[in-house]
């Protein structure tokens, strides 16, 4: 074949196929399991196009159709049970089991949730698509501390003693994940809501949480997060609607990075609070700056 334009054309068709027929049968890096969690994302992300990721840190991401990524939300609930998704177990609401003092017990309780989640899940999936509710991304437990009795959703909670919570909390991160293997959890668990937050709830959009006392931050707040993290190998941390020493927790530099990454060493990722970004700018909330939530 002498003619250079055929020859372009007929490498570009190659080509082509070539990318089809390994997008067809699997063949992608991305969509090598032989290859680690870590290296199948880089690869994945390097496909991206900049509106296609924007898409994905949306709770509700669309498919990309070109890369067989089917549709997902993120926002799937399980606080003491599957939730709005149908027939479930429905075990105990979290401050009664926390007042069995058992561990273990919470453990298999989630393991049992966990367990009844990937069945719902693998059956919606065979359907074709996943919606609100259906997924493996689960935003529990609440490991904020009941302080308050009037604090409507205490009884989410795991009590008032930082301790218990802490051992609650991380038997409940591990009935759901379950062990790790090749890289891979049995679902991701969720931490929240992170930080100072613990009611009150009509003004949790808005109101600062300032001059905390360092030794009340250190061992009354942040000890069932820095277990779940450390401990519990969390894959979720939930930043909470306040504002913690004048910044919203959502953008807090002292919560987000100087002690959740390079203190507690958390590689997982941080998923904010339904709306919290908006907090930032709206009138009689955080009411910063438009592009300080972009940012």
């Amino acid at each position: 074949m002498k003619n250079p334009v055929q020859l372009r054309r007929l490498v570009f068709s190659l080509g082509v196929l070539l990318s089809l027929s390994n997008l067809l049968f699997g063949q992608m890096p991305y969509q090598d399991r032989s290859l680690s969690p870590e290296k199948r994302a880089e690869d994945l992300i390097g496909r991206l196009t900049l509106a296609e990721k924007t898409t994905l840190l949306m709770s509700s991401s669309g498919a990309i159709a070109r890369l067989g990524i089917p549709q997902y939300d993120w926002w799937n609930e399980a606080l003491h049970g599957v939730a709005r998704n149908g027939t479930a177990t429905s075990f105990p609401q979290a401050i009664g089991m926390a007042a069995s003092f058992d561990d273990s017990l919470l453990c298999d309780v989630f393991s049992a949730v966990s367990d009844e989640a990937r069945v719902k899940h693998r059956q919606e999936r065979e359907q074709g698509v996943i919606d609100r509710y259906e997924g493996l991304s689960m935003w529990t437990p609440n490991i904020n501390i009941f302080r308050d009795p009037r604090w409507g959703r205490g009884q989410e909670t795991y009590g008032e003693d930082p301790y218990l919570t802490s051992r609650m909390g991380l038997s409940v991160i591990r009935g759901l994940q379950g062990e790790t293997r090749d890289g891979y959890a049995k679902l991701f668990a969720c931490a929240k809501h992170y930080a100072v937050h613990s009611g009150p709830e009509w003004n949790r959009h808005s109101f600062n949480a300032e001059n905390v006392d360092p030794r009340d931050l250190w061992e009354t707040y942040l000890p069932a997060f820095k277990t779940a993290v450390t401990e519990g190998k969390v894959k979720q941390v939930m930043c909470a609607y306040n504002r913690f020493e004048g910044e919203p927790c959502c953008a807090s530099d002292r919560l987000l990075r100087r002690i959740l990454r390079e203190e507690w060493g958390f590689d997982g990722f941080v998923v904010s609070d339904c709306w919290a970004l908006e907090n930032f700018f709206r009138k009689g909330r955080h009411e910063t700056h438009p592009d300080s939530a972009h940012a």
